[in-house]
Order: structure tokens, then C-alpha cells, then sequence
């Protein structure tokens, strides 16, 4: 079961650019598209849409004002940093920044109001960002921006949010630390790797208590390990919690080939994550699910990645014989040593004192 489905983009993604020699380069999103158009993707189960900009009311739904101004002054400037030397600004950042941060929303409002019943931006996923700063090439938080959106306009309580970067979503976890919306993140973890956080012992506070669930991975872990992690966690945190909506921070940077993380995906791996989310969705939220990129420096394998899991979630057949079995990886990738007991830990830690707190 796919329902239909809405993929977002439009030109104005690109402006969310930090320069030629940046890591973050947001032409990907022009190649995921392309592909598949080239693919015959779009049609039947799934639409190419092109979204509106966030407006700025619903920025400050989770951002100050007075932070909403710094990015917009700092990219009229062109110069300075965001933060302490990752996000320079840059002359186009601040429009870049809301079409990526609209593409979620629009993705989110549709979805809600059962116009689609999935919606995709590969151009989102920014869960580095804070409400007062940004962090980790992310300026604007789209993700906690779509959560909001869905509770203080259209009721909706129960949120799952789930983070499948190869970095903590610490900026998503910090805004919803205190509340009853559940974050599950898993990312590759230990000492100097970037952001610090997300040791299975952060869990939530207050009202959160139990609600904030990472699963810290070592490094190499490779798919039949993840996999294992993925759906045990997240059906057994999901079986509790029945979220009312989905939205999933898809970034590919855990692949094996992306140069940032040293994790061992391969697509294959990625399929699995999206065909298996896809079909909780359909069984506890009637299908409500928004799909965001994020982190992907293997430019051809965020691009094959996404493409092949869009095609997943939407059921979208490609016309040529061969399938999707082009984009799939054709390298064989040798493994390195990968600690099991370290992540067996992790596991055993949650399933006796985090996961049985959800409620």
C-alpha cells in the first residue's frame, strides 16, 4: 500500500549553497530529480511539485526573531558565519533557506490535509539547527518547523520524528527535549565526532522523559547490524507511542562511499529503511508521512539513495526493464572491524529502561 505521493522541488533549493568548496552541495537535489524523470518516476503514484518559500510566521513557530534577521543581514552582507566556521553566509543562503524550509511545510500541510498521502523533500532535514543558531550546514530547523505546524494549527499531537543521519539530530532533540514528541535518532557516535551528542542515555526530561531515544552506533556498522537496530527500535518505540504523523530525516551520509561519518550503508540498506517506515506509516498513522533529506556528501549516492527510496515510498514503477537496479551500489564494499558488542550494549540499554517509559 503507497497512496499517492508528492515530491518537492524547486530551483531556489540551490541557493541554499555555502560556496565551491564547501561539503554541502545542494545540486544534488537538481540530480535526484533528474533521475527520476529520467527513470519515468513521475506520473501515476507520484507528483512533482514545486513549493512556496516558509513564510516567516512559521519560522518564528520555533526561531526568534532576532535570529530570523541575523541570517537574512548576514546573507545581504554575503560574508561572516552562522555559527562558529561550518555555515559561512552567503548571498543567496537566506532565500535558499526558506525554499528549503518551505518545501517541508508544504510537503506537511499537504499530507495533513489528505491532499497527498506522502510527501518527499530531499532538500530538508536541517537538524542541526537551534531556535536562536545555526549549526551543522543547517540554518533553519524545517523539521521542528513542520512539527509545530501540525500541532498548533491542525491539532495534531502524537509526532514521531525520525533521524536516520549519520550525525545526531541534536538540534531537533533540544527543541522537543521537554515535550511528549517523540525523536529517535541513529548516528554514528564517539569521542571528537560531530555534534558530541547523542549517547543512549540522553532521554528526555520532564513532560519528554523517555521520548528522546538514540541509538549510538560505532563506527563501520555495517547493514545487517543497522537494520537489526532500526526496526527493532523503531517499531517497538512506534508500537507504544502510535504517532498521529511521521516525519523522517533521511540524510544518506551514513553510505559507505560518503566521506563524513564512516558508517558501512549500502543502498540496499537504505531501500530497507524506507520500504519498512513506509509500512508502519500506513499502520499507525494512515499512511502521514514526510520524508526530508539532510547530510549526503557522496553526491551519486545521495542521488541514488533518494531515488531509490522514493521509488519505494510511492510505488512508483520506472519504465525501463531494468528497474532501479542501475542506481543500486555495484561496488563491492569491503568492511572494517565494526564493535557488535558496543551497539548489543546500546540496544540492551534501551529495551530495558528507555523504551519502556513511552506511553
Amino acid at each position: 500500500m503507497s497512496g499517492t505521493t508528492a515530491f518537492y522541488y524547486s530551483d531556489d533549493m540551490l541557493k541554499y549553497y555555502f560556496g565551491p568548496d564547501h561539503p554541502f552541495q545542494p545540486i544534488r537535489y537538481r540530480k535526484i530529480r533528474d533521475t527520476l524523470e529520467e527513470i519515468g518516476a513521475f506520473g501515476h503514484t507520484l507528483h512533482l511539485e514545486e513549493p512556496r518559500p516558509a513564510r516567516i510566521d512559521c519560522l518564528r513557530m520555533v526561531h526568534s526573531s532576532a535570529y530570523i534577521d541575523r541570517v537574512r543581514e548576514l546573507s545581504e552582507v554575503g560574508e561572516g558565519y552562522l555559527d562558529r566556521g561550518d555555515t559561512p553566509a552567503t548571498p543567496t543562503l537566506y532565500q535558499g533557506a526558506l525554499a528549503v524550509t518551505g518545501g517541508t511545510l508544504a510537503a506537511t500541510e499537504a499530507v495533513v490535509k489528505g491532499v497527498f498521502t506522502h510527501g518527499l523533500n530531499p532538500a530538508g532535514g536541517m537538524h542541526h539547527a537551534h531556535p536562536d543558531r545555526a549549526s551543522g550546514f543547517c540554518v533553519f530547523n524545517d523539521l521542528a518547523v513542520a512539527a509545530r505546524l501540525l500541532q498548533k494549527r491542525h491539532g495534531i499531537e502524537r509526532i514521531a520524528i525520525i533521524d536516520i543521519d549519520g550525525h545526531h539530530g541534536d538540534g531537533t532533540q533540544h527543541i522537543f527535549y521537554n515535550e511528549k514528541v517523540l525523536t529517535i535518532s541513529l548516528h554514528r557516535y564517539g569521542k571528537g565526532f560531530y555534534p558530541g551528542t547523542g549517547s543512549e542515555r540522553e532521554i528526555g526530561r520532564g513532560e519528554g522523559y523517555g521520548y528522546a531515544i538514540n541509538v549510538p552506533l560505532p563506527a563501520n556498522t555495517p547493514d545487517e547490524a543497522y537494520l537489526y537496530a532500526y526496526r527493532k527500535v523503531v517499531k517497538e518505540a512506534l508500537d507504544a507511542y502510535r504517532p498521529e504523523f511521521i516525519l523522517h530525516q533521511f540524510g544518506t551520509d551514513a553510505h559507505f562511499g560518503d566521506s563524513l561519518v564512516d558508517l558501512s550503508l549500502t543502498t540496499k540498506a537504505y531501500e530497507g529503511i524506507a520500504e519498512f517506515t513506509h509500512d508502519l506509516a500506513h499502520k499507525y498513522c494512515d499512511g502521514r508521512y514526510v520524508v526530508t533529506g539532510g547530510g549526503g556528501y557522496n553526491i551519486d549516492a545521495a542521488r541514488r539513495v533518494w531515488a531509490i527510496a522514493t521509488c519505494a515510498i510511492s510505488g512508483a514503477c520506472p519504465f525501463e526493464p531494468e528497474g532501479l537496479h542501475h542506481l543500486q551500489d555495484s561496488l563491492i564494499h569491503t568492511r572494517h572491524h565494526f564493535a557488535a558488542e558496543d551497539l548489543n550494549d546500546k540496544l540492551e540499554y534501551l529495551q530495558k529502561f528507555v523504551l519502556p517509559l513511552i506511553q
